[in-house]
């Protein structure tokens, strides 16, 4: 019996890719028409993302072949949905994001940022804290925590180090004068210092690993859940008028994203470090030095401020410039100067994504020096204009071209639900949900999403249950933003387990923390999470969004 259970388990892989479109072939066959066979597709893929028996991003890839075979949409339909606006944002962030690490600017910022908030525990977490969350709004997460591990843990080895110096002499003398009885208090001494050092690594490792996913619910570049829902909201909903964009994000998620982090800052510190408080005080001193001067050493081999990385900085802002003052509402943005006609908007934030990101590979990594004339001959070997901030080469390697494909592939879920009549279906199934309350609605499903997300990608989660939570938004007559919103951003709550999310798996891969500590700490961090999305949503997210009243873009009607 264990040796055929083995023998299965070894078969676990084949069996799930060659057997579930085998078993799911009879309903297609049994109930034929569109809306079955777009079901047939969803399920496949949503079987095959869980499992990760083929990559993702292949599997992302079978609409382009099953919805033409399947008659669902042609070709040129299918596959127009790879490259949409969307997706030309994601890359065009992440190619900025790509300068940003390239010139190791993220770390300068966060080198000083840390030496001016200081090396108190409670204050360096803070600053750890706010430091990732601040650059996972820009860059990857996975990035961010991978750059940020390496500080944090030669910061706490080095006051490790300093603690045991300090300790060395000490109990060396309590041993000859005091006999065996001091050796004892010694003991106890040394295991109380243990144990707030565990602690705080602890603590500081978790606070990482969680701002960086916090980190990046803030702008809709910051991660693949928010890429997901504007590109489903453009897909699903071409009439919303722009209501959801970068501005608008920001000022609905920032404040959300600084109650979290406020929140998970209290939870940690009171669960790790508090009770540590107490324990050998008078040496903090000296490991708080350590600490400082690890920070100033780091800073120091950064060297001054060179270059190309005040040209990335300027490239930097000038994006979140362009981004905040396109369009923001509450007066003309540049878009109305010559890009707005007739109610078309021809510019969208992918626009000044692209722009900058082209800026990147034009502006020169070192300032150009003129010397066309001259007659030196090491200046006629040097080249009239230096390399550009960014070559193809290298920069095409780090965009997580996998993430765009699977982008892709949802937007052309979307579009199949839609033709297939399946959204349709889906929403006349959700009806009787009119009873419910639209909170207790929402709090239900942003359960449910940031459970799934715990085992499965948090890009996959939301392409899968956007589109039907859209079509019973739109069923039951609420906002469908009052319901997508708050299971776009729990789809980032990922705070239980290591395999959740790569920056948990970075910091679990260092040893400090158990898979138990991440449990027990993160069930409190997902209900912080669940309880900060449903205030913000419910207070001004109303007021950004409108989500109090059913809109007119939201009638399947509308034209």
């Amino acid at each position: 019996m264990a040796s055929a259970l083995n023998y299965l388990l070894r078969l676990k892989s084949a069996l799930i890719l060659f057997g579930t479109p085998l078993l799911l072939l009879p309903l297609v066959i049994a109930v034929p028409g569109q809306v079955v066979k777009c079901s047939y597709i969803i399920l496949l893929m949503a079987i095959y993302w869980c499992t990760d028996v083929i990559p993702m991003a292949v599997t992302s890839l079978m609409p382009a072949l099953l919805f033409p075979l399947m008659k669902i949409m042609d070709s040129k339909q299918v596959c127009i949905q790879y490259m949409t606006d969307t997706n030309m944002l994601f890359v065009g962030s992440m190619v900025v994001a790509v300068a940003v690490e390239r010139w190791n600017l993220h770390k300068r910022i966060a080198l000083k940022t840390l030496l001016v908030v200081g090396a108190k525990p409670a204050r360096l977490m803070v600053g750890f804290m706010g430091v990732t969350a601040f650059l996972s709004m820009w860059i990857s997460n996975t990035a961010t925590t991978a750059m940020m591990v390496p500080i944090l843990e030669a910061m706490m080895q080095q006051m490790e180090a300093t603690m045991k110096l300090k300790d060395a002499p000490m109990s060396n003398m309590e041993l000859e004068e005091k006999g065996r009885a001091r050796k004892q208090d010694s003991r106890t001494s040394e295991r109380a210092m243990s144990q707030e050092q565990k602690y705080m690594y602890k603590a500081m490792n978790l606070c990482v690993c969680y701002s960086a996913s916090i980190g990046g619910t803030a702008t809709l570049t910051g991660t693949g859940p928010n890429v997901v829902l504007l590109g489903q909201m453009q897909e699903l909903f071409p009439h919303s008028k722009d209501v959801l964009n970068f501005a608008s994000w920001f000022a609905f998620a920032f404040p959300n994203m600084v109650l979290m982090l406020s929140l998970a800052w209290l939870w940690l510190y009171l669960f790790y470090m508090r009770s540590g408080q107490t324990i050998i005080r008078g040496r903090r001193k000296e490991s708080e030095a350590a600490a400082y001067i690890v920070l100033e050493e780091e800073y120091r081999k950064l060297g001054a401020l060179s270059f190309p990385e005040i040209s990335v900085m300027v490239c930097f802002g000038l994006l979140i410039l362009l981004w905040f003052t396109r369009d923001p509402g509450y007066m003309e943005g540049w878009l109305s100067i010559a890009w707005k006609d007739e109610g078309k908007k021809y510019c969208t934030d992918a626009t000044a994504a692209v722009f900058v990101a082209l800026l990147l590979f034009i502006l020169p990594s070192k300032k150009p020096r003129f010397n066309i004339f001259s007659k030196a001959e090491a200046h006629k070997k040097t080249p009239f204009y230096p390399p550009a901030l960014l070559d193809w080469k290298g920069t095409q390697q780090k965009i997580p071209w996998g993430i765009v494909l699977l982008l892709g592939g949802g937007f052309a879920l979307a579009k199949g639900c839609e033709v297939s009549g399946l959204s349709e279906w889906m929403g006349k199934q959700m009806e009787p949900l009119k009873k419910l309350s639209p909170t207790l609605i929402t709090l239900v499903l942003s359960i449910l999403v940031s459970s799934c997300t715990e085992c499965t990608s948090n890009v996959a989660t939301t392409t899968l249950f956007l589109p039907i939570f859209a079509s019973m938004a739109r069923s039951i007559g609420i906002n469908p933003l009052l319901v997508m919103i708050p299971c776009t951003l729990s789809a980032s709550f990922a705070f239980m387990l290591p395999v959740a999310t790569p920056p948990n798996a970075i910091m679990f891969s260092y040893g400090h923390i158990q898979v138990s500590d991440m449990v027990k700490s993160g069930i409190i961090m997902n209900l912080i999470g669940l309880t900060s999305v449903l205030v913000s949503v419910n207070t001004w997210g109303r007021h950004i969004f409108g989500l109090s009243e059913f809109p007119d873009w939201a009638n399947a009607t509308s034209t």
